[in-house]
């Protein structure tokens, strides 16, 4: 037993407490539950498949922990095993585990080999037609032109037309914003007529609710100790290879069955992938169960919120209560998990004021603090509202529970049952009756927010683990985080911003150092991935990964054609691996130059190619007449002479590829004009409630450009914008479509002034473009002066020869002014100069940071 290998004395409390849970288990009839669950969990850790520390209310059997399902000590964390399980709890048990993502496939299959093809299946889903879909359904049949379907399903608020077309105005406007109610007015008033929109909105009425496809449970799987056919009627799906059950979830629980819950968790795979580069690089192996949790550089990590890519902490409101905890201690990240919901985030700042000493500490009743003191008085989980009520009011286990329960879901019936019941108790025990009617009113407004401590635990466990292994191994754990976000770009982009916050470098693919996933080289660098190319396949990385391991580093295209398996790294794969830039390491060679047309009608890339499988059938070839078998000799051709890509041709090809600018972007070049002009990145756009009415300037490039008609006959354009943040599509119309038509040209650079506001005909918010401008005549248009910081003690006779030559040399039309300030006596003195002017650019900002300290700002 686990038990035996703890820090756990056995006193009378702890057999106690563990009797209690086997005598439990057994009078509820979960004895073989609790044995399959064990036994695959077991299995998995064998076949070294990542097994979470535990989820939800399990966490807390100290049977569970002993037998290892679950891997944190519910003694240490004051978990409960009645929040799980008790006599008197209805409702089946529920063992969720977390597996990898890769694992969780190999432990079904061992799952269906162990138990039967027959005895084991999945669970279907069955999916109704929501209000827009069932009118889109009904429009499609009856033949309403799609514009028109398209117009009544976007009339629809967020509710079902069930409810919108029964409810009384009253329960409508109790529901619904003054837009809203519009909205609903609207549909009232087409369901009315007599027209075609009117019979598809009342039939979408009709046919709302009814089932419109099956599906399979995500996780669900039954096992049952006979053929399943004999208990639950079944089905074949054709996206799995179980059966799979005609009852859903629900069904199949009030059917007896129970349901066992195989989940796969990403954070689990990236943690697995970073330890397996920390061992490949560093020659250390970490157990994430021997993980520290009092780490303090891992703390120091979660005190500056610096926590992008790690697990349940990563939100940027998260990371501003952090900031402001300051957590020292793993009690600090369990109450944090469990406070930033809806709810009982407004509890956050006085816990962060208690732990700080800003806000007094307070107990009602005497014996609260032995179970709040770790919350700094607040009650935070449901298992505090259990104990305490034990502790006060000598509530059994089952009441408890039952109290849990009730509070939770607001069963108000059953609270007014329970409530003499706990004030009886708590005078029975000399505590005050109306400090107790205090607490419970308490109780009432708070512990529907309450959160399941177990959960809390286990997540922010693993949570640890993450944050942890980011503060001591930011390299291979970043690599980690990217490699299983590869199929998402723009998560690729935000953690590879990440990275370069850490200072960590983040290089392009190169067929000499990257693997399928992200790695780090000798040098502690970040390398891309191979497999986050567009059309490299896992079997041609592994091709080219296994000659390079074998044979060395790859030195020219022909080296590589030569030696790799062209079957699998065929034309497609070294066009993109060419395009991404993977062979940029190769001397003398660059990626124009693979694409080159040669006289005999074909690329070069194609060249090489056939070049590298007449290489490989010499290698084949019969002994000549003396005996040879070393092939003919086959001279390199040599390499073809072009130009080079242009720098925006060459990453625009790059992003086709790869989804993102690796080796640049094309705004690099104006990174000068947008720091001192623009106040605004297009990311921000994503909120626009948080901006509105404000002045925005910002800068891009158009990536995309369409000129269109809309059904009234009227010309518009659509512009997709992009910058260093993110891309977003902008619409023109009428007037301002005429207005900037000529701007709307795809690959223009352009800095554009904006503003939020509301729409004139329904209150919407949208963005308002005033002035599109060319991005390089930022400079020269827009900015009209600029103003030098100098201290007064720079300021000689050396210096100002030195500056009146600089200043002759970039004559322009700006003007010159300066703030001279004395930092002795805190006084400054502004000028302008009427003699000379300037023309501002980066080079002029350069050659005047040469001479002198300086700082400026462009107006």
């Amino acid at each position: 037993m686990k038990v035996l290998k703890t820090l756990w004395e056995i006193s009378d409390e702890i057999r106690e407490r563990l009797d209690f849970e086997l005598l439990t288990i057994e009078k509820t009839g979960y004895p073989g539950y609790f044995l399959i669950v064990q036994d695959f969990t077991t299995k998995a850790h064998h076949m070294g498949v990542s097994v979470g520390p535990g989820r939800g209310s399990a966490a807390g059997s100290a049977v569970a922990y002993c037998i290892g399902i679950t891997n944190v000590d519910p003694i240490a964390y004051n978990l409960l095993f009645e929040r799980f399980l008790n006599p008197d709890r209805v409702s089946l048990p529920d063992i969720d585990i977390d597996f990898d993502d890769e694992g969780r496939a190999k432990i079904i299959d061992f799952v269906l080999e162990k138990y039967g093809e027959s005895q084991v299946a999945q669970i279907i889903t069955y999916g109704t037609m929501a209000a827009k879909s069932s009118i889109r359904d009904a429009a499609r049949v009856l033949n309403l032109p799609l514009h028109e379907a398209d117009r009544i399903a976007k009339l629809v608020p967020d509710i079902s037309l069930h409810k919108l077309f029964n409810l009384s105005e009253e329960k409508l406007k109790e529901k619904l914003n003054t837009d809203q109610m519009q909205m609903a007015a609207q549909l009232k008033n087409i369901a009315k007529g007599n027209d075609l929109s009117a019979e598809t909105l009342n039939c979408a009425i009709a046919i709302e609710g009814s089932v419109r496809n099956t599906g399979i449970h995500a996780c669900g799987v039954i096992i049952t100790p006979s053929d399943i056919r004999d208990h639950v009627p079944m089905a074949t799906a054709k996206d799995s290879s179980l059966l799979v059950t005609q009852f859903d979830n629900s069904v199949v629980e009030d059917a007896g069955l129970l349901k066992m819950d195989f989940l796969g968790l990403k954070t689990l795979s990236i943690i697995k992938d970073a330890i397996a580069l920390i061992k490949e690089k560093h020659d250390v192996l970490i157990y994430p169960d021997a993980i520290p949790l009092d780490d303090e550089l891992t703390y120091e990590l979660y005190q500056k919120g610096a926590t992008n890519g790690t697990f349940q902490f990563e939100s940027p409101g998260m990371q501003k209560h952090l900031r402001a905890l300051k957590p020292d201690k793993f009690a600090d990240l369990i109450a944090m998990n469990a406070l930033y919901r809806p709810g009982p985030l407004e509890y956050i700042p006085n816990f962060i004021a208690r732990k700080h000493g800003r806000e007094e500490i307070s107990y009602d009743l005497e014996g609260m603090e032995d179970y709040l003191s770790e919350t700094y008085g607040i009650t935070v989980y449901q298992e505090q509202v259990m104990l305490l009520s034990q502790k006060l009011a000598g509530f059994s286990k089952g009441d408890a529970d039952m109290l849990r329960k009730a509070m939770g879901k607001k069963i108000f019936s059953l609270l007014e049952k329970m409530k003499p019941q706990f004030i009886k108790g708590c005078a029975e025990r000399n505590h005050d009756p109306e400090i107790a009617e205090k607490v419970w009113k308490d109780w009432e407004a708070f512990a529907a927010y309450a959160f399941n401590k177990s959960h809390s635990t286990c997540y922010s466990v693993i949570a640890f683990h993450t944050a942890y292994l980011k503060a001591h191994y930011p390299a291979e754990y970043m690599a980690s985080v990217l490699t299983h976000n590869m199929n998402d770009i723009k998560k690729v982009t935000f953690f590879m911003e990440e990275c370069k916050r850490m200072h960590l470098k983040v290089l392009g693919p190169d067929i000499n150092e990257s693997a399928y996933k992200f790695n780090v080289n000798k040098k502690g660098e970040i390398r891309f991935g191979l497999g986050a190319i567009k059309g490299v396949g896992e079997g041609a990385v592994e091709n080219i990964v296994n000659e390079r391991a074998e044979n060395g580093y790859f030195n020219s295209i022909y080296d590589l054609t030569k030696r790799v398996e062209l079957r699998s790294v065929n034309k497609r794969t070294l066009e993109n691996l060419a395009l991404s830039g993977a062979f940029d390491s190769f001397e003398n060679e660059h990626r124009a130059m693979y694409f080159h047309e040669l006289k005999e009608g074909y690329t070069f890339l194609n060249k090489t190619i056939r070049y590298g499988n007449a290489y490989q059938e010499s290698l084949d070839a019969p002994p000549d007449l003396f005996g040879s078998t070393e092939g003919v000799k086959l001279p390199e051709p040599p390499l073809p002479v072009c130009d080079e890509w242009e720098r925006l041709d060459l990453l625009a090809r790059e992003k086709e590829v790869v989804g993102i600018y690796i080796s640049g972007h094309p705004l690099d070049d104006y990174a000068f004009e947008i720091k001192h002009n623009c106040n605004h990145t297009i990311e921000k756009f994503k909120d626009l409630e948080s901006i509105k009415n404000r002045d925005l300037s910002f800068a891009g490039i158009i990536t995309d450009v369409h000129h269109k008609i809309d059904k009234r006959g009227n010309p518009y354009g659509v512009v997709l914008m992009e910058d260093f943040s993110d891309s977003k599509e902008f619409m023109f119309f009428g007037e301002d479509y005429l207005k900037y038509k000529m701007m709307m040209v795809q690959g223009a650079f352009v800095y554009v002034k904006a503003q939020v506001r509301k729409r004139s005909w329904n209150d919407q918010l949208e963005v308002k473009i005033s002035a599109i401008n060319l991005l390089s005549d930022v400079l020269e248009k827009l900015t009209k002066s600029v103003t030098l910081r100098i201290n007064l003690f720079d300021v000689n006779e050396v210096f100002v020869d030195q500056f009146k030559n600089l200043i002759e040399e970039h004559k322009g039309p700006h003007q010159l002014k300066f703030h001279v300030f004395d930092p002795d006596e805190s006084v400054s003195v502004d000028f302008l100069s009427r003699s000379y002017k300037v023309r501002i650019s980066k080079q002029l900002i350069h050659d005047i940071g040469t001479l002198i300290d300086v700082s400026y700002k462009l107006n």
